[in-house]
């Protein structure tokens, strides 16, 4: 292709090789419409496409994500109710969703299959330019917010899937501090409001008004399409050309983004955030400050302070971070930098502080960063973060998201403010530059100009309120009443017959044809074959090493799992514990600051966790490991072995202060994770109930673990002799030569050169025998109501099939992607308002169902009690049973990262899940039939009827079901 020529209506702009991610990056403008097109041309195979729009909200009704929700529910090329859901269902799709940012709406799709990656644009195309939105106003209903009033005499609530996700988002005080930072920052532009929708303004939005955004905003004048892979690029210029953007004219599209004015002094904005009645609140303040940074077109500035959050906040030699945690201030320290809007933000958050220490806060950031300018900042920590972000870039390994999705999201940066799309992917000379900072006051310079000589900034305080769920819940009741009394009959009863229409929609199954419009590949897309994983057994000096062969640029993937077994039961949480506190305390030869930055400089990073593998097909087995995965450059493979080989033999325990540190930033951290995860948390916390993995991890990570953390941070000077104790034996029992199978990838020409260099650490190991524990758990269902603050809840039933006399079968998978897809979508989602319903059916019988962000509960529960009896009576043709069983293989063929296969491939042998049991797990399932789904209702009716339950959600609502329960618990003090 030659620049300045026009192909298939598109102009070639510019092209320029990105030789950083190996890509050439090509440049198009539609001449009809001016619709930007942007093509990333390489050799992978996982290709991706992505349409976005430029979409600044004026206000916090939410319009843009209720919009982003409401264009995947049916178009005109597919009239379907849920055209996304059917392409999960049955699409080999590697990535399939969509997001709403602050300025932009994305819809991205990702697929290694040519047929199936056109399908997806095709979907998606119409979507978003020929939406059933001007058809049924139910849809906005659904997605966005309604009134629903079910007869003359009953109450007017509101109900919606956004309104109910963004209640569950604005539960949690860190989502609360998050969105509220820009607010605080940028007042007077669209980032001074809630593009997702704050749950007390979304009921303001009209129908007419969110037609408007879409007229407005979703016109190609004002889109950005995004290309990447091993693409035929002129064929898929031809179809977007032909089949969508040829329909529309050039249009002016007003999507400017307005830049906030600099503050002539700093703003401070104090926030509440609600808390149960039980809870204390001392010591649940949030104190940040912020900043805001240049602009996201400086690709220079973009890296550099990205790496220069790092570098202050992020590691345990981090001087502000380090600085704020001696002051006592707070419990845990963690900052952000946010690149992805056009006034980059920057900031600093103290966690379980109190307001009374704002002012020590501000004084102690400013002392801390006028130090580092006037004294300079240690020139190996400046290294450390340096080394530790290019190695990311270089490696570009995005845990399980394709690299194409990412590449998309970096674009974005620049490309949607007018610069070009490339600018944050090549980062070669940007490097260079910033590299200067080893030797000149590079990082220090811009501490005193964005930092310490900027007013363009705010405190934020987010203090707990007692009380305040509960007042705005019963001031909404009221409101809502007060309305309904000022309402006609007439009124009323439209709003009935609304309430009616939009539930006969949810209910009302689409037709045969409508599904048949739908693209579908057939199992002959298939490939029958499962893929084998690289794994190849070696012995050296007594160690059983699993060795992985692929290709991985230079960088070695090594991985040790030590056996746990030896420790005894009382001793579990140490295990944990000893995983979170490993590496970031002194060691003989370092001490913690001066290990952190080693370990950046000279690898990619190190990393240790405790956590159990089921035996395949067993129901009470498992195998408890300490797991220490590590990356480094080849020719650094002899650092890493001596600096693993330092932290696993020779850390030292005895640093009480930083000791009581970690533990107070682990109970941080585990708190963040039950509000932002709580379908999880409550789903594996039922585990225990009655499972020995299930009991053994809920001890060892889980909701135990959290309990077990909190009472040793509440009594730390009591029990810091008898932690340490634990931590030192524990610690001897497990890293033991017995213990340990070694799991590494890299090519086969580079192993010898591995071998060589990391055989010293095995000498650091103990070699006595090491008698193994028999757990003797006790089980019981204790049916536990967790009780917070939130306002929206989790809610989860599980039990194990094969303690009912099941076996485990590869259709059940399909089962999974029928009740996630169809028959939890459609109850738990649409027709009930949760933001998302799921199952699984795991190798050694563990089954869940269980909600998120679910303004329910009881119903909830009542769903899943007759889900057996749906599955019983499930009808499907042989269409529908082959888009189940696509989707269901979609899931298993997911593109692997080279660090992915070996580690994939060391668990399986770990379970003992061999190569031909996941082949006979395959053809399983590409031979699923409609028989085999109602067999398995049974199946589901027993594991329900046990009624082993736990939600985690709002205390009244607890409350008001206390008859459902035989433990409430009030989750946090």
């Amino acid at each position: 292709m030659e620049l300045g020529n026009i192909y298939n209506g598109f102009k070639l702009l510019e092209e320029n090789n990105i030789d950083e991610i190996n890509s050439t990056g090509m440049l198009f403008e539609h001449e009809k419409t001016g619709a930007k097109l942007f093509y990333l041309k390489n050799d992978d195979d996982n290709k991706v496409f992505s349409i976005s729009f430029r979409t600044p909200p004026t206000d916090s009704t939410g319009v843009p994500h209720i919009l982003e929700h409401s264009v995947l529910c049916g178009s005109r090329k597919f009239p379907v109710k849920e055209p996304f859901v059917e392409l999960v269902k049955g699409s080999l799709n590697t990535f399939l969703n969509a997001f709403t940012f602050p300025d932009k709406t994305m819809y991205p799709v990702a697929s290694t299959n040519d047929k199936d990656f056109k399908n997806l644009m095709d979907v998606y195309l119409d979507a978003v330019f020929y939406p059933n939105i001007y058809k049924y106003p139910e849809i906005m209903m659904q997605e966005g917010w309604h009134y629903d009033l079910q007869d003359k005499d009953g109450e007017l609530t509101y109900k919606g899937v956004v309104y109910n996700e963004m209640k569950g988002a604005f539960s949690s005080p860190e989502s609360i501090l998050f969105r509220k930072i820009s607010e605080s920052l940028f007042p007077d532009t669209q980032y001074g409001v809630e593009s997702g929708g704050d749950p007390d303004v979304i009921p303001e939005l009209t129908q007419q008004q969110f037609l408007d955004f879409h007229k407005r905003y979703y016109h190609p004048s004002n889109s950005y399409i995004y290309l990447y892979g091993n693409i035929d690029i002129s064929e898929k210029l031809k179809f977007i050309d032909e089949e969508y953007l040829n329909n529309f004219e050039r249009i002016q599209v007003d999507s400017q983004l307005n830049i906030q004015k600099p503050f002539e002094k700093q703003r401070e904005v104090i926030i509440e955030y609600p808390i149960s009645s039980t809870e204390k609140e001392e010591d649940k303040t949030f104190l940040s400050m912020n900043f805001a940074v240049g602009k996201a077109t400086d690709d220079e500035l973009y890296l550099a302070f990205d790496i220069l959050e790092h570098l202050l906040l992020e590691t345990p030699s981090s001087p502000l971070k380090k600085a704020l945690i001696d002051a006592n201030i707070g419990k845990d320290v963690f900052g952000s930098f946010e690149g992805g809007m056009l006034q980059p933000m920057f900031s600093i958050v103290v966690k379980s502080s109190n307001e009374k220490e704002k002012d020590k806060f501000k004084s102690i950031v400013t002392e801390t960063l006028t130090k580092l300018v006037k004294e300079g900042i240690d020139k190996k920590l400046i290294e450390a973060s340096i080394n530790i972000k290019e190695f990311k870039l270089r490696e570009a390994d995005y845990h399980g998201y394709p690299t194409g999705l990412i590449y998309s999201m970096k674009a974005m940066d620049s490309w949607l403010y007018d610069e070009k799309p490339w600018e944050h992917l090549a980062f070669e000379n940007i490097l260079k530059k910033i590299k200067t900072a080893l030797t000149t006051n590079y990082f220090e310079s811009m501490i005193e100009k964005y930092l310490l000589d900027n007013n363009h900034s705010s405190v934020l305080i987010v203090k707990p309120a007692k009380g305040l769920a509960e007042k705005k819940e019963a001031d909404l009741k009221k409101r809502l009443e007060e309305y309904r009394k000022s309402l006609s009959d007439k009124e009323i009863e439209e709003i009935i017959n609304n309430t009616k229409l939009l539930e006969k929609r949810q209910t009302t199954s689409d037709s045969p044809e409508e599904l048949t419009k739908i693209p579908l590949l057939s199992i002959k897309d298939i490939d029958p074959k499962a893929k084998r994983l690289p794994l190849e057994e070696k012995e050296e000096q007594g160690i059983k090493i699993l060795h992985h062969s692929v290709f991985t640029n230079g960088i070695a993937y090594v991985n040790m799992y030590f056996d746990t077994q030896g420790v005894n039961e009382e001793q579990i949480p140490y295990i944990s514990l000893l995983s979170t506190i490993m590496g970031k305390v002194s060691t003989e030869k370092y001490n913690y600051e001066d290990l952190a930055k080693e370990i950046n400089i000279n690898t990619g990073g190190i990393r240790h966790t405790a956590q159990a593998y089921y035996e395949t097909g067993d129901a009470e087995k498992f195998y408890p490991k300490f797991v220490i995965r590590s990356k480094v450059l080849l020719e650094n493979i002899s650092k890493l072995s001596q600096l693993l080989g330092e932290i696993i033999s020779h850390t030292r325990f005895d640093e009480h202060k930083r000791l009581k540190e970690i533990i107070q930033e682990t109970k941080s951290r585990m708190e963040m994770i039950i509000f932002d995860r709580g379908h999880v948390v409550a789903a594996n916390h039922l585990f225990s109930y009655f499972s020995p993995i299930g009991r053994y991890e809920d001890i060892l990570s889980g909701l135990s673990f959290y309990k077990f953390i909190v009472e040793l941070e509440k009594n730390f000077d009591d029990r810091v002799e008898e932690l340490v104790k634990n931590l030192q034996e524990v610690s001897k029992v497990i890293f033991n030569k017995n213990n340990l199978l070694l799991s590494v990838t890299l090519e086969e020409k580079d192993y010898e050169e591995f071998n060589k260099n990391f055989g010293s650490l095995y000498s650091e190991l103990g070699n006595e025998y090491i008698k193994p524990t028999e757990y003797k758990f006790k089980f019981e269902a204790k049916n536990e109501g967790l009780m917070t603050s939130g306002k929206v809840q989790y809610v989860a039933k599980a039990y194990n099939f094969m303690k009912l006399g099941y076996s485990y079968n590869g259709s059940l998978q399909v089962l999974r992607a029928i009740a996630n897809y169809d028959y939890l979508w459609n109850r738990v989602r649409v027709q009930g308002g949760a933001y998302g319903s799921f199952s699984s059916f795991q190798r050694n019988g563990n089954t869940f169902f269980t909600s998120y962000r679910d303004p329910n509960l009881d119903n909830t529960l009542k769903i899943y009690q007759e889900a057996g009896d749906y599955f019983k009576k499930f009808e499907a043709d042989d269409r529908q049973m082959t888009k189940y069983i696509i989707g269901t293989i979609s899931d298993l063929d997911f593109p692997l990262t080279p660090s992915m296969k070996g580690e994939r491939a060391a668990e399986n042998y770990i379970k003992h899940f061999t190569h031909e049991d996941i082949q006979r797990e395959r053809e399983e399932i590409l031979a699923t039939k409609v028989e085999d789904i109602r067999k398995f209702g049974d199946l589901v009716s027993d594991v329900m009827k046990q009624n082993y339950l736990c939600v985690l959600g709002n205390e009244d609502r607890i409350k008001e079901n206390k008859e459902l329960f035989n433990e409430l618990v009030t989750l946090f003090e």
